[in-house]
This record gives C-alpha cells, sequence and structure tokens, in this order.
C-alpha cells in the first residue's frame, strides 16, 4: 500500500513544481511599450542634415520709412478754421487735414488778379499792333515787341496761378493744408482756433506711409563683427510676440553713438497689414550660415542631465530607447549634433522627459 502513494507523491509534486514554473514566467515583466494615450501625447521630429547657421539677438524699434516720411508744414500765418484729422488716422494723398483764414492769402489773390489783367492788355495791344500793321500804319518791330508782352504776361500769370496751386487758396482767404502722400498721421502740431505765426518753423503734421517700415537694431561694439550686409532677420514686437516678421539687414550705420556704445543697423520689413507700429520696442534676431551642414534637430527635444545631452529615438510604440549625443551647437530653437543619431532617425520632441525617467529608472 505503500509503495502505491510513492507515485501519486510524487506526480503531485511535479505539477506543483510546474505550477510554480509557470507562475515564475507569468510574473517576468514585459519589455517597455508606450501606452495609447502617450503615443497620441507625443510628436516627433526626424535627424536631419543642415546648414550651420549662427544666430545673434539684439534689441531696438520699429521706425516709419524715412523716405517715405513727410513733414507738412504751414505756408501761411493765420486762424486755424478746423483741424479734420487726429494722431493714428490714415489720409489719402490731397485729403484736406486743416483749413486756415489768413490775410496774406489777399496778396496771393492780388497778384493773379493783377497778373490776369496784363494778359489782357497785352493780347489787346497785340490785337491793335497787327490791324496797324496790315493798314501799314506800323512796323513789324511794333508787332514782335506787343507779342513778347503777352508772352511776359502769360509767365506772370502762370508764376501767379502757380503760387495760389501751392497755398490752396480755395475760398477768399481760405487755405486748405493737403496731406502730401498717403499714410498715417504721426506728429500733429496743430487745434482749432490756434493763431499760427507767418514766421513759424515748427511743422504740424507728419504723414508717413508705413506699407513699408524698418526695424532699427542698436549693435554693442563687442558685437559689431557679428553683423554684415544682407543677413537675414526675424523681427518680433511686444504687441504681436508671435508673430515673426522677415527682413534683412539692408543698411549698417557706421558710426557710434557716444551715448550707447552702439552702431545701429536697419532692417526693411514689409508692413502692408498695418501690425507694426512705429516707435513700437523690437526684438531683432539674424542669422549667418557657416557654410558647413551637421544633423541638427529640435531643441526642444535634446534632454540635459548629469552633465551630458540625451534624446528619446522612437521607431515604434514597442521601440524606444534613450540616446546619448554629441551637441555640436545649440542656436535657438535647433541643435546640431556631431554623434549619437543617425541621419533620418526620429526624436521624440514632446512628453519625453516622463519616457527618459520611466527608461532609466
Amino acid at each position: 500500500m505503500k509503495k502505491l502513494l510513492i507515485p501519486g507523491i510524487a506526480l503531485m509534486m511535479a505539477f506543483s513544481s510546474c505550477s510554480k514554473k509557470e507562475e515564475v514566467k507569468s510574473a517576468e515583466p514585459k519589455g517597455f511599450e508606450l501606452s495609447n494615450t502617450m503615443l497620441e501625447s507625443i510628436s516627433t521630429a526626424k535627424a536631419e542634415k543642415k546648414t550651420i547657421e549662427d544666430f545673434y539677438s539684439f534689441y531696438g524699434k520699429i521706425s516709419a520709412d524715412r523716405n517715405s516720411y513727410i513733414d507738412v508744414y504751414p505756408l501761411v500765418g493765420g486762424n486755424v478754421l478746423s483741424v479734420n484729422v487726429e494722431l493714428g488716422d490714415y489720409v489719402n494723398k490731397g485729403q484736406v487735414l486743416a483749413t486756415i483764414r489768413s490775410t496774406e492769402l489777399a496778396e496771393v489773390q492780388k497778384d493773379v488778379s493783377d497778373a490776369k489783367t496784363d494778359l489782357l492788355v497785352a493780347q489787346n495791344n497785340l490785337r491793335v499792333a497787327k490791324e496797324m500793321y496790315e493798314g501799314k500804319l506800323n512796323t513789324e518791330r511794333e508787332v514782335l515787341e506787343a507779342k513778347s508782352q503777352v508772352q511776359k504776361a502769360q509767365d506772370q500769370l502762370q508764376r501767379a496761378s502757380a503760387v495760389s496751386t501751392v497755398y490752396n487758396v480755395k475760398n477768399g482767404n481760405i487755405y486748405s493744408v493737403l496731406a502730401p502722400i498717403s499714410g498715417y498721421i504721426v506728429h500733429k502740431d496743430i487745434n482749432k482756433d490756434m493763431q499760427l505765426r507767418s514766421d513759424r518753423s515748427e511743422n504740424i503734421f507728419d504723414v508717413a506711409n508705413t506699407s513699408d517700415v524698418w526695424a532699427i537694431m542698436n549693435v554693442n561694439e563687442s558685437d559689431i563683427d557679428k553683423i554684415s550686409l544682407g543677413m537675414k532677420a526675424q523681427v518680433s514686437t511686444l504687441s504681436y510676440p508671435d508673430k515673426v516678421f522677415d527682413g534683412k539687414i539692408d543698411k549698417i550705420f557706421k558710426i557710434i553713438d557716444p551715448e550707447t556704445n552702439a552702431m545701429q543697423a536697419r532692417v526693411v520689413l514689409n508692413n502692408t497689414n498695418g501690425l507694426l507700429i512705429p516707435d513700437s520696442k523690437a526684438t531683432i534676431n539674424v542669422s549667418r550660415s557657416e557654410e558647413k551642414t551637421a544633423l541638427a534637430i529640435p531643441s526642444r527635444a535634446v534632454i540635459f542631465d548629469d552633465n551630458r545631452s540625451f534624446v528619446v529615438v522612437f521607431k515604434s510604440r514597442t521601440d524606444v530607447k534613450v540616446r546619448e549625443i554629441q551637441v555640436l551647437k545649440q542656436v535657438g530653437d535647433v541643435t546640431y549634433i556631431s554623434e549619437g543619431l543617425s541621419e533620418g532617425e526620429n526624436v521624440i520632441t514632446n512628453n519625453q522627459l516622463l519616457i527618459y525617467r520611466s527608461l532609466t529608472n
């Protein structure tokens, strides 16, 4: 009876041993795998060869294009009857900005009237001279003299009319100040009922065409060698921090301001949308190519840990690895790599720190 029990005990022990092995086997951890939620939340970027560019940041301000910036002066003194625009208004060329009543216009009108009268007299004298010449009562020389007087009277009327046009004489002694170009009113120093002196030297309006504007950047002496004509520039302002306006350096002013120890450079920007406002503060980032290439990835993909740089390389949800890299240069949003990655490999650019910790802990 005892002999029969032994095989049964052995069989039970064998079952027990197999069960324990199966439990151990099932308890072995699986390889790392991204969850569906994590997979949907990440984004990747390819390591690509790019020309290495250096970026430098400078501060400055937006300025109206001085080639399209007109000072408007009053041509006569007098009493201001109306002012039709305010600072920041857009005006069209020829639009009436203000009207002024001036006694000085009486002299202008008198000159026009006198010139018209002189022309009529000269023309009548010429008619009489021609009739007398036909009747053999005078000489051809007298006819030519009469023609000369007509020409002089015509020239005088033309000059007087031109002056009247410049003064925009419309009704009696009313003078209209007109916009010389289309643009924005960026300066105004005139109000209704103001008395303007005839010897006033200050302008009453500034009109600026801001379809193109300048970004004037201040360059410290130590940074002068970093800029050159033609360098690409990206401009941002406090008003629109998320917008970037592209241009290039088209002029460098080779003069250092003794008060700021800075030199200025100019970037021309298209402003047809009107977002760039003169005198607003600006940050100007300029770039220069080094004429050599390297693998580049977004700077946000790089993890700096224990004085070393890493990225998380993504091939599939089950094939994600931490890779140490050697950074050649970091320039703004771009990091150039000398070792650690191959062209075309994908690196995770957001939420990679969580994955990095999961893989390294």
